[in-house]
């Protein structure tokens, strides 16, 4: 088996195609392991579509399943259209639904589902919270400075709500930066691209950015955000990290 390992602002992730889909909760445990396996925060596997260039299957490095990852998406449009899967402009299919991608160069921009308002605001843990689907469920708040993060917080209501958890802070009138705590990984990551949409379309919605912004998460790579009708476009550079044949017992376990 060859997978490719891509960086999408700071969100690590092993990226393969392949004919058939089958659970491969186990396969992403061994891949992301970072200590026994490749590393990374997901596993992205890429199948043939009759109706799209092609549909994904996300696993985060615990093993579950997501519908829909932000940077993911960015990272697996990149490597379907260098492994000649799909054109620069493409379509492919989630489990939140159809995300339409389109590739120049190393930068990759996605138009994410329609957002959902799941809650009203709020208060809890001594925060106001929003709460926002962008493709999966996030939890918002606003603060005077992102470093005031407090992980045993976000830990504790990410499983109260079942959601993600940002803490969010606005600069300069059109400067967003954002921190997260992702479920499946259990932890903070270096970025997650619905939850940047989430607080960006929070922001927006309360009327505290404008319908373009350039988002930070905590790896610091820019991101640039705006809204297209009723959906949030996602811009920003990919990485590709290397390509690798699985020796013969991962590729054993993992095929």
């Amino acid at each position: 088996m060859i997978i490719s390992k891509y960086s999408a602002s700071g969100n690590d992730f092993v990226i393969f195609s392949a004919n058939e889909k089958k659970e491969r909760s186990k396969t992403a445990k061994i891949l992301c392991d970072r200590h026994e396996g490749i590393g990374a925060d997901g596993l992205i596997v890429l199948l043939p579509s009759r109706e799209y260039d092609f549909e994904w299957q996300f696993y985060n490095s615990d093993g579950s399943t997501a519908s829909m990852c932000g940077n993911g998406s960015r990272a697996c449009a990149h490597y379907a259209f260098v492994n000649n899967i799909a054109p620069e402009k493409m379509r492919f299919l989630t489990g939140a639904g159809v995300i339409n991608a389109k590739i120049n160069k190393d930068v990759a921009e996605v138009e994410l589902t329609k957002p959902k308002k799941l809650a009203e605001p709020f208060d809890k843990f001594g925060f106001t919270w929003h709460m926002y689907d962008t493709g999966v469920p996030h939890l918002i708040t606003l603060v005077n400075d992102c470093d005031t993060f407090n992980l045993d917080i976000a830990q504790k209501i990410r499983y109260n709500y079942n959601a993600n958890v940002n803490f969010m802070t606005i600069k300069n009138g059109n400067e967003l930066f954002v921190r997260t705590y992702e479920r499946g990984v259990e932890g903070e990551t270096l970025a997650c691209g619905t939850g940047m949409a989430a607080a960006f379309f929070t922001a927006f919605s309360i009327g505290l950015l404008p319908s373009k912004a350039t988002v930070l998460p905590k790896s610091k790579e820019p991101l640039f955000l705006s809204i297209k009708g009723e959906r949030i476009l996602f811009k920003g550079r990919v990485k590709f990290i290397f390509t690798a044949n699985l020796n013969k017992e991962l590729d054993e376990i993992c095929s």
